[in-house]
């Protein structure tokens, strides 16, 4: 996996907004997201906030689907059928996240790596990135654990250095959409279990 290589996705609250859709009057930023689950969420949390990323306590540990996406209020309600379809026929899979990996120089991040998992969350992310929420990626898509971003580059070889031997095997029960409140915190609003039926 040429990690090194790849640009990212920007992940909820790495500061990214889709340029297509302007701000305006009713507008929600969203974005979806697999939540790493406990107690590995919030470990890998406090160590990003070990490192001084400012962002940390802002946003969930997660592996992105959907970037920051400004989208109409209005069209929430298809947008959440769109997600409940999805969900409905795909089925829990294993992630697996072994060491660590970086988009530098392309972009300043250093993040967690799937070692297992790859495939079912570029299924995923296809599908999510579909219809109400289609738009144009502005990088190819590669499924990682932001640790560090945008830190001076010292800190940025700590991370890659400290959590060179991280491990954690989990399954994906699904995933949940967050908003980007007025704080600058991310949400989760709803989660999209993987079988479920509506509304459940």
């Amino acid at each position: 996996m040429a990690a090194d290589r790849a640009a990212p996705e920007p992940a909820p609250g790495d500061g990214a907004r889709d340029p297509a859709v302007p701000a305006r009057d009713g507008a929600r930023t969203i974005g979806v997201a697999i939540p790493i689950p406990e107690p590995y969420g919030r470990r890998l949390q406090r160590r990003r906030e070990s490192f001084g990323d400012p962002l940390a306590t802002a946003i969930p540990t997660h592996i992105t689907l959907l970037p920051p996406t400004t989208v109409d209020g209005a069209a929430m309600a298809g947008i959440e059928d769109h997600l409940v379809r999805i969900a409905r026929t795909e089925r829990a899979f294993w992630i697996r996240l072994r060491g660590t990996g970086t988009f530098r120089p392309v972009s300043p991040v250093v993040f967690v790596a799937l070692a297992d998992g790859i495939g079912g969350c570029e299924q995923l992310q296809a599908r999510v990135a579909s219809g109400p929420l289609v738009r144009e990626p502005t990088f190819p898509y590669h499924p990682h654990v932001t640790i560090a971003h945008h830190l001076p580059e010292e800190v940025m070889d700590r991370a890659f250095k400290e959590l060179a031997g991280y491990r954690a095997d989990f399954e994906v029960w699904g995933f949940s959409l967050y908003e980007h409140g007025r704080d600058g915190v991310w949400r989760p609003q709803r989660d999209f279990v993987f079988g479920a039926a509506p509304g459940a």
